[in-house]
């Protein structure tokens, strides 16, 4: 699938198809002096804006990597979005004074009440249809594209479906009891818009402070790991994100501590060239030596796994190495994130294995609970 591509080609449907809606509802409102129907017009105004801003984006997105941006450019589609919630506030609050006004006109002595007619009722009724469609549309293939833009824009025309109903149904009342609720229901509208506005805004921030790693995706490239020669774990994966489909990282493999340089070498460029090919991810890749052929290695580690299973915060332990040597047991522990005091937890756990093996020297590393396990 070419990403791009189909980006661009959603986009420009939804511009299309938001400029006929415009269209029509603009001619719609002013006929029938609807204040509802007018602020829905520049509610799908600002839609086609956010797919142009969305395929703008994109295309700046796929720019090359220069010598300021060695990464590359991809995280401007991060802050395409806050562009179109920044378009979705105008809208919202353009509603909002244009019903004020319209319940203070109401007041006068002369109050300017909608006009409507059945044929209104169709078109404002096949309108929603449309909007439907371009939201289901939008939100499949901003999910196949992982394009947080698309995504956002399908809210958006759900949400702008279920307002026109609301819209529609004002229409009705009208018509068929003469009862105009136009002005408040355009607050609504607008406040509803507002909403929908907070809610981009608030995940395309998430994604620039930088969000978790889906638990599938790092599964996925961990046993794809683990499934190379010689591998007998894969520990601390940790991507940098640079764009939707561009990532760096790294990660710590598990291998027999007795291999050599030249063949740990090997593993590590295998590791590091099917991750590439699959996932399109450059890796850097950490060793941890493994001794556990060594028979009082294998049982310290045991015993030293069960005295973290004491402490519910510790999601595990891993990294575990013997060296008799300099008497020291080394390996780090993952620690939750709901862990408040990390320092008391690890002298605790530095207490316990000393008293138990008081000829070595405990060193005990903290991993966060960044990926999955």
């Amino acid at each position: 699938m070419n990403r791009e591509k189909v980006i661009v080609r959603v986009g420009l449907s939804g511009i299309i198809a938001n400029l006929v809606l415009v269209g029509f509802k603009a001619v719609i409102g002013v006929l029938a002096h609807s204040i509802s129907i007018i602020s829905d017009a520049i509610n799908n105004l600002t839609d086609a804006l956010s797919s142009i801003i969305t395929i703008i984006g994109t295309k700046l997105a796929k720019r090359k990597s220069d010598k300021k941006h060695p990464y590359g450019h991809g995280r401007i589609e991060y802050i395409t979005p806050i562009i179109i919630a920044a378009l979705i506030f105008v809208a919202g609050a353009t509603a909002i004074v244009e019903s004020v006004n319209f319940i203070i006109d109401s007041f006068k002595e002369n109050p300017s009440f909608p006009e409507y007619s059945y044929w209104m009722i169709i078109v404002v009724s096949a309108a929603i249809l449309v909007k439907i469609g371009l939201g289901l549309v939008f939100k499949f293939f901003g999910k196949k594209a992982n394009s947080q833009a698309l995504k956002a824009s399908g809210t958006d025309a759900l949400f702008d479906a279920i307002l026109s109903t609301a819209t529609l149904v004002a229409a009705i009342l009208a018509l068929t009891v003469n009862i105009y609720i136009e002005g408040y229901l355009g607050i609504v509208i607008g406040l509803f818009i507002i909403k929908s506005g907070i809610d981009v805004l608030k995940e395309a921030f998430s994604s620039i402070i930088g969000e978790r790693i889906d638990d599938d995706f790092a599964r996925d490239i961990k046993k794809t790991i683990c499934e190379v020669p010689g591998v007998k774990g894969a520990y601390d994966l940790l991507l940098n994100n640079y764009g939707p489909d561009n990532f760096t990282g790294s990660v710590h493999i598990e291998v027999d501590g007795s291999l050599s340089a030249i063949d740990i070498q090997k593993i590590s460029m295998s590791v590091q060239g099917i991750i590439y090919q699959k996932f399109n991810i450059g890796l850097t890749v950490g060793i941890y030596a493994n001794n556990e052929d060594d028979k009082e290695a294998l049982m310290i580690k045991q015993n030293i796994l069960s005295m973290t299973r004491e402490y519910p915060t510790i999601i595990q332990m891993h990294g575990f190495y013997l060296d008799k040597n300099i008497k020291m047991i080394k390996f780090d522990i993952v620690i939750s994130f709901d862990e408040k005091d990390e320092k008391s937890l690890v002298e605790s756990l530095s207490k316990k294995v000393k008293e138990s093996y008081p000829e070595y020297m405990p060193y005990i590393a903290i991993d966060h609970d960044i990926s999955a396990i």
